[in-house]
């Protein structure tokens, strides 16, 4: 939060006190129960106003100052679920720079993801970025730097590592990072990621081939919604709702659902602080602009444990996690006699801050922050990497640079249209 806001708001309080002859009104008495004055609130503001963006509009503890997006009609659907005065704006650069602003939440394509976190990070907001966190791995790099040069809080908008039920998984997370940590099932580990094991990989988020220029509507700023990419002449089927079948501005079903999936295997797996070393992919030729499907990608870590994709749902009895002693399937079925016996006599892992509040307010780090969302991220971005080239990767996660293969690593540090950088 801004010295500046924080002085703002105990001049309030303080005044308030002096008015009522130093007589303190608790908050519940003026409001209500559970009222929170606004003046006890952070403040945010939105910056894509799409569907994601609007769903977002409540928040407990936060209340919107303001909302961006390049589409008017965009605004429009987001103010008309605000029932009080907010600042509407078109250039996310202007949002940044609000001082009444805490907290700025990104909700736009991921190729912009990694601009407005750094700008949101140099103007002192802390950041709210939905998944995934930046479209290559060298924005994600330059992502992490800006937060902790200007020492902001962050979160990635996934959640499964700290809370809700995991999908197919038919739990939470925290019994099988238990189980794991373990030792129970031995080491190293393989995780299946697929519709056998409760995960679907969306691939209907394929973009379309020889697409024919249409006149932009008159509500889009189209040339700032590309932004970094590449110009392409508008087409309805490019946008919005439909931006995911596009390489340059997402990565299909492994971009939309890739970090929801994967981040809570890297947190499980105790690999927060690492990446694989050898991306294996099985695909057809992708197209250069439109995103395809593909068949498998296996990930292997230095350590021998692996993560794979199987997105033919090829093994149809995998289990979702096995390891030399034992196996896991979708719905927490268990070849080890006992398990759930087993589990509660373990101890639960260190605790997480799931309130992204309660980290702007303490200063301490999120569940899912710059740090263990940017190599989740780059897991998501090995994997696209590989099948957009069709071959097999050799990864250094310390350089975090492919090894002996140029091709590859120009597309950690992607061109982008001026006058935009990072």
């Amino acid at each position: 939060m801004s010295t500046k806001s924080t002085s703002r708001r105990s001049f309030l309080k303080g005044a308030l006190a002096v008015g009522a002859g130093l007589v303190i009104v608790p908050r519940h008495v003026l409001g209500g129960n559970g009222y929170l004055a606004p003046s006890d609130q952070l403040t945010k503001a939105i910056i894509g106003v799409g569907s994601m963006g609007r769903g977002h509009i409540p928040y407990e503890g936060t209340r919107v100052v303001a909302i961006c997006d390049v589409d008017t009609e965009h605004l429009k659907l987001a103010k008309n679920l605000i029932d009080y005065d907010v600042k509407q704006f078109t250039d996310f650069r202007e949002v940044c720079q609000l001082p009444e602003v805490d907290i700025v939440h990104i909700a736009t394509p991921p190729h912009w993801h990694g601009i407005m976190a750094v700008e949101a990070a140099k103007a002192g907001k802390d950041i709210w970025c939905e998944k995934p966190m930046t479209r290559t791995i060298g924005e994600g790099k330059r992502v992490v730097e800006a937060v902790n040069a200007h020492g902001r809080m962050f979160r990635l908008n996934t959640w499964f590592r700290f809370k809700d039920q995991f999908y197919g998984l038919g739990t939470d997370v925290k019994p099988l990072k238990k189980v794991i940590d373990s030792g129970i099932l031995g080491w190293p580990l393989k995780v299946t990621v697929s519709g056998i094991t409760g995960y679907n990989w969306k691939f209907y988020w394929q973009g379309k081939h020889n697409l024919s220029p249409q006149p932009v509507p008159k509500n889009l700023d189209y040339d700032m919604w590309l932004g970094p990419a590449r110009y392409k002449p508008y087409n309805e089927a490019r946008v919005h709702a439909n931006f995911r079948g596009y390489w340059d501005y997402d990565g299909g079903g492994l971009g939309d659902m890739g970090q929801h999936y994967l981040d809570p295997v890297q947190y499980m797996l105790g690999k927060d602080d690492t990446s694989p070393v050898k991306i294996e992919v099985d695909a057809p030729q992708q197209h250069y602009d439109a995103v395809g499907t593909w068949r498998r990608v296996t990930y292997t870590y230095a350590d021998g444990c692996q993560i794979i994709l199987d997105g033919e749902n090829r093994d149809k009895d995998a289990a979702y996690i096995e390891g030399p002693n034992g196996k896991i399937y979708q719905g927490f079925r268990s070849d080890i006699p006992n398990l759930q016996s087993f589990i509660k006599t373990l101890p639960d892992p260190e605790p997480q801050i799931g309130i992204f509040s309660e980290s702007v307010k303490t200063r301490k780090k999120f569940a899912l922050n710059e740090t263990n969302g940017f190599r989740s991220a780059t897991l998501v971005n090995l994997g696209i990497t590989a099948v957009r080239l069709g071959r097999t990767l050799h990864f250094d996660p310390e350089k975090l640079e492919f090894i002996d293969d140029e091709g590859a690593n120009r597309l950690i540090n992607q061109p982008m249209r001026a006058p935009w950088t990072i």
